[in-house]
């Protein structure tokens, strides 16, 4: 486990641990830290603490706090993974989280704090954003979403609202696996295979057209060692999460609504053509693709190319032709909402406009249920989907 935190001053990184119910802080691990200087007038400079927890006990649950002798933090807690491929994990999602009205931040500190989840996915777009306010705003951010992100793994993807100063921020204050700045990663957990990636590499040209290639060639590695059969077999099921969606049917003129989709189909106005993403993943049986940045809910019928290719009639979601796609970026912001088109189509399946976020859990390596909680309804479960792969990989579309 991972353990990132920021000071003002430059002091030692350590975070002291124990076992629940055994002797407190009982280990000790020592880490670095990094200074980040953030781009505004001010040139604040702040210190960014990185401490790895090793040999932890599986499905262990630990007690931590992190600082030095200059100070501790409050005393947090955490399970640690299990690393079995029949875990069923819990998952909460959604993107677009702001500082000014965070709708649906009480109720996520509350269910995470009661066990709820194991993994917390934020696909995109924090704060609003963190550079403003000579990084103020980051800072604050930060302090919100600790009472979540400290007792459970907070694993993020960058989205528009990190543009400043090359995604600065977004580098700076996260922490993800491997070795690309957080823009782009794997891991597993259960029977999955979790793909994190960019989307702005597609927008934001002027940070370097070499990042887009350089996603597109790892995803397609990470793709085919994950569709290796040994690797398909133990964990089958390979979900994607990006912020900008490939489909929508919202009313804002974004990437999404567009047939000629960046993200989709590619650039070709890029020397040489910017690839795409949709062929890429239809290509390696990606099963489920997780994306925000409209400020509403929509889940799609499978679809590829723009087509429906539903399971059965009576079954869409059993053995589907193609991944499905579940956009769920309105968990509150200052922006507030987006609207819809007053048609939706085809590929829609159910869309709604309340503030809200959204749960997901592997329960096996064939069955994946996903539903939709409504803030603005209290809490009110507002939709359902329990997603059946008798087969997984590109075979399945067969």
């Amino acid at each position: 486990m991972l353990v990132t935190w920021s000071t003002a001053n430059k002091t030692e990184s350590i975070v002291e641990y124990g076992l629940w119910g055994e002797k407190l802080f009982s280990h000790t691990a020592k880490g670095n830290s990094s200074v980040f200087t953030d781009g505004g007038l001010e040139k604040r400079t702040m210190y960014i603490h990185r401490v790895t927890l090793t040999d932890l006990i599986p499905t262990a649950s630990y007690v931590y706090h992190c600082g030095s002798d200059a100070g501790w933090s409050d005393i947090f807690y955490f399970t640690s993974l299990n690393e079995s491929v029949s875990f069923s994990p819990r998952f909460a999602l959604f993107g677009d989280m702001g500082n000014e009205n965070p709708q649906s931040l009480s109720r996520l500190q509350k269910e995470t704090q009661m066990g709820m989840y194991d993994v917390i996915l934020h696909i995109g777009d924090f704060a609003y954003d963190m550079h403003e306010d000579n990084g103020r705003i980051g800072d604050e951010f930060m302090r919100q979403i600790q009472s979540i992100a400290a007792y459970t793994p907070y694993m993020t993807c960058p989205g528009n609202h990190e543009w400043a100063y090359n995604f600065s921020h977004y580098k700076s204050r996260f922490s993800m696996p491997g070795h690309t700045e957080n823009l782009w990663y794997s891991w597993n957990v259960g029977p999955a295979h979790i793909i994190s990636f960019s989307t702005e590499v597609y927008f934001y040209l002027e940070y370097g057209l070499d990042l887009l290639f350089r996603q597109y060639e790892w995803l397609q590695a990470d793709l085919q060692e994950a569709n290796r059969p040994e690797n398909r077999a133990q964990r089958p099921w390979i979900i994607t999460m990006g912020h900008r969606p490939m489909y929508c049917s919202n009313d804002d003129g974004d990437d999404c609504t567009h047939f000629q989709s960046y993200v989709r189909l590619g650039r070709n106005d890029t020397i040489p053509v910017a690839p795409g993403l949709e062929d890429l993943f239809y290509q390696h049986g990606v099963d489920l693709e997780l994306w925000a940045h409209e400020h509403t809910y929509e889940r799609l019928w499978p679809v590829y190319d723009y087509k429906v290719f539903n399971g059965s009639s009576e079954e869409p979601y059993v053995n589907p032709k193609a991944p499905v796609h579940i956009i769920t970026g309105s968990a509150g912001c200052r922006e507030k909402h987006d609207g819809f088109i007053p048609k939706p189509r085809d590929w829609s399946a159910f869309r709604s406009t309340d503030y809200g976020y959204t749960r997901m859990r592997l329960i096996n390596t064939t069955h994946l249920y996903l539903e939709q909680v409504s803030d603005d309804q209290y809490g009110k479960v507002i939709d359902q989907m329990t997603l059946v792969k008798e087969k997984h990989g590109a075979d399945a579309w067969r």
